[in-house]
């Protein structure tokens, strides 16, 4: 029987290649596809007014602030006069309602005119002491092809701002500014960013144009360099030995048998060949000079601000101090850890310093900090207020791991004096300024 090309495509239990009947259902394409659901025209026009709502509050924005207080009274008072003029009929109302809408559309002319100045700001040192003047100078020039209008420059410090005018500038023509800010406090403080403000003489309205970015100028706290006072003197050069044995290190402690992994370069050759057995030295584990300071941020160990501001200036001596000898300096706050590989960023770190939230805690838990992140430190320096009591201190000396030499300073705005004293194993000095500081150390180390 010879079967026909109809006849296969009718048989039902015509199996495939692959032992399928040909008929049986594809499921890769027979399986029903679901389309992408259109958006309904509720949601089209939904989302089409979020879209203008969004735009429209982005311009109401740029309109709230190009008008001034006094731009908003005059407006307020326009719209007012006119409702007035019409409900009531009152030609005086008219009258002044004209002279409200004219002098508002003549002080938005003041608005329309070219801005577009080269700016060029420089300060002289982007790092002072608190108390130094910063001394920079600011370069106006025109580059276009027009002159350009007087106008009003702007440059917020911090948060003030100063005002320099700006004459009017024919092709190529530059105008120069100097200035100084005054530091009172530490702190970091943005300069700029330089704005070109246009307005009118009335001040109904104002509109500024920044030209420059920010530049960040360093408030450091004040500090002693500590001459003659090498505060590694508090524990030997290369680390104090302890009670746990290495098998590399610097101090030599006895002989003792090899064991599979020591370092050959080890083995003691002399005691090998007249004991017959395979010697190799077992050494101290000594402590590297890892300096460590501690500064409480937290607001309630301090009784002022003069006391908190005394403490990081005490912190910064201390560790830039450390820096010059060399040390791993390691700073903490009751923050968090604060960077100090060189003493300019050392010093940027304590100048950007802020009180902390009192839920992260004072002195005492920043000593825990400190020991379960700096077991193995020579030196540990304890800083906080006056309004840490003596149990305080006490606990937060004793959380200190054993083996660290510590050391406590108080800031105390009410000595006349420093006062020294010992609690367990930790020296306890009490300052009532900065420069009573080297000679309270000297008397520690001697």
């Amino acid at each position: 029987m010879t079967m026909t090309p109809e006849t296969v495509a009718t048989a039902p239990d015509a199996p495939g290649p692959s032992g399928v009947p040909a008929d049986a259902p594809d499921e890769t394409t027979d399986a029903p596809q679901l389309a992408p659901r259109q958006a309904t025209r509720w949601e089209k026009v939904r989302e089409d007014a979020g879209v203008w709502a969004r735009r429209a509050g982005a311009r109401i924005a740029v309109i709230a602030d190009v008008i001034q207080v006094t731009g908003w009274v005059v407006i307020a008072a326009a719209v007012v006069l006119w409702i007035t003029a019409f409900a009531l009929g009152w030609q005086e109302a008219f009258v002044a309602a004209v002279v409200a809408t004219i002098l508002a559309l003549l002080c938005a002319v003041f608005l329309f005119g070219r801005t577009a100045y080269d700016v060029d700001l420089d300060l002289t040192r982007t790092r002072v002491v608190v108390g130094e003047r910063a001394v920079g100078a600011l370069t106006l020039a025109n580059r276009t092809s027009r002159s350009l209008l007087p106008s009003e420059v702007v440059l917020p410090v911090g948060a003030g701002r100063g005002l320099f005018q700006v004459p009017r500038l024919a092709t190529g023509a530059e105008h120069e500014e100097l200035f100084a800010i005054p530091t009172t406090a530490r702190g970091v403080l943005a300069v700029g960013p330089v704005s070109v403000l246009r307005g009118d003489p009335l001040g109904l309205f104002e509109r500024t144009h920044d030209r420059r970015q920010a530049v960040d100028l360093f408030v450091h706290p004040r500090t002693l360099p500590l001459d003659g006072l090498s505060l590694g003197q508090m524990r030997d050069l290369e680390g104090l030995p302890d009670q746990h044995l290495a098998r590399d290190d610097v101090s030599f402690h006895a002989l003792r048998d090899y064991q599979p992994g020591d370092d050959l370069r080890h083995v003691h050759w002399k005691s090998t060949a007249r004991t017959g057995t395979l010697m190799v030295r077992e050494y101290e584990q000594t402590r590297r000079s890892h300096f460590v300071v501690a500064l409480s941020t937290h607001p309630g160990e301090y009784r002022d601000p003069e006391e908190f501001e005394t403490a990081i200036s005490i912190a910064g001596s201390i560790g830039l101090r450390a820096l010059r000898d060399s040390r791993t300096l390691d700073v903490r706050t009751s923050a968090g850890k604060i960077r100090a590989e060189s003493g300019r960023r050392y010093l940027d770190s304590l100048a950007a310093i802020e009180t902390s939230k009192p839920r992260e805690g004072g002195i005492v838990a920043l000593a825990g900090i400190l020991a379960a992140h700096s077991p193995d430190a020579a030196v540990a320096v304890l800083i906080c207020g006056s309004t840490v009591d003596a149990g305080q201190l006490r606990l937060a000396c004793s959380r200190v791991p054993f083996g660290v030499r510590t050391l406590a300073i108080i800031a105390d705005s009410r000595l006349d004096a420093p006062a020294l004293r010992r609690v367990g194993d930790a020296d306890v000095m009490a300052l009532g300024e900065l420069d009573q500081l080297p000679n309270a150390i000297r008397k520690v180390l001697s």
